[in-house]
């Protein structure tokens, strides 16, 4: 039968390839691949990038361990160089641009449901500090945040104002600070790559989650925070819904987290949403970098997109990155955080 090759980052050192196959879709990991070097495979199994891990997730059935739901694991093979290839169940759903925010709400609940139980478990190879890690590997030219030629460029202009430009050099400029205050939360167990491409919701309305490969500690909100901007940055969500997006998947996860008995301060969960808004960081520079680009590709396919509409989104994503950074600010104060 032919493989046919899926979506997923092609930068990823740990990714050999994803192919589906009838029912079944491979997916090679491997420590042996050439790649940029903030997307390099690492050894360490604490590593944000750890290129095994997936395979334990998978092999040690960490999703249902947590209450959620994955692909059933068909077989697990070594190659003679040291390569694991995965055969997962193909899982037969709607994901990405076909999902809403209703879809997102009863994936946010569920997550909720997950990270607000006690029971959670504790694997050696779940990542640590991965906000951190990954958030200030990424290769960004910050220098462009203060130069004024870099946001009169015509498609940075028409969608980011001056607000939005001193709200994103704020960001900046209290990375550390949210750095330090994310890993002072409250922990749980987190996916640490929740976008709608990586959900999958079955016509009954069971909600799968793919893409483990990051999976480990980190604060209640932060997968929350990670998903709304991420709804819109690669436009699968219209950019128009975002604030609508971030109120209902805020009420869901506390829904979620109130359904597992966790009885805390709702603020603590708000302040690592809006928190989170840290992984973003880079982002801006990379905008302002990239905005004369004669072409514009889109995620994974690679097929030009609308320069326009594509930063339309990625500005009003950031935009509420930069609204959540005075959110979080002012919840701290009132926790005295």
């Amino acid at each position: 039968m032919a493989a046919t090759p899926l979506t997923h980052n092609p930068l990823n050192g740990v990714t050999a390839g994803v192919w589906r196959e009838g029912d079944t879709v491979r997916k090679v990991l491997t420590r042996r691949r050439e790649a940029p070097e903030h997307w390099a495979a690492s050894d360490d199994p604490r590593h944000w990038n750890y290129w095994r891990r997936e395979a334990h997730v998978y092999q040690s059935c960490l999703p249902e361990r947590l209450g959620l739901r994955a692909p059933h694991l068909v077989g697990v093979t070594t190659s003679r160089e040291g390569d694991v290839e995965l055969r997962l169940e193909h899982v037969e759903g709607r994901h990405g641009a076909a999902l809403g925010i209703r879809d997102l709400e009863v994936a946010t609940e569920a997550l909720g449901r997950s990270q607000g139980r006690r029971d959670l478990p504790d694997e050696p190879w779940l990542s640590r500090r991965f906000l951190r890690t990954y958030s200030t590997s990424r290769p960004a030219r910050w220098a462009l945040l203060g130069d004024d030629r870099a946001w009169a460029q015509p498609l940075v202009r028409a969608h980011m104002d001056a607000s939005v430009r001193r709200g994103l050099v704020r960001l900046h400029e209290r990375r550390a600070w949210l750095l330090d205050l994310m890993e002072r939360l409250p922990r749980t167990v987190c996916h640490l790559d929740v976008w709608p491409n990586n959900l999958l919701l079955r016509p009954g309305g069971e909600v799968v989650l793919v893409d483990w490969a990051f999976v480990g500690d980190g604060a209640l909100g932060e997968d929350v925070g990670n998903l709304v901007p991420d709804s819109v940055f690669d436009m699968l969500l219209p950019h128009e819904q975002l604030d609508d997006l971030d109120a209902s998947l805020t009420r869901a996860y506390l829904r979620g987290l109130a359904d597992a008995g966790w009885r805390g301060d709702a603020r603590l969960v708000r302040l690592g949403v809006c928190a989170s808004a840290v992984k973003y960081d880079w982002l801006t520079a990379f905008c302002l970098e990239h905005a004369s680009a004669d072409e514009h590709r889109d995620y994974g396919h690679g097929d030009t997109v609308d320069p326009g509409v594509r930063y339309a989104a990625r500005a009003a994503g950031l935009a509420l990155c930069a609204r959540w950074v005075d959110e979080a600010e002012r919840l701290a104060r009132d926790l005295r955080l």
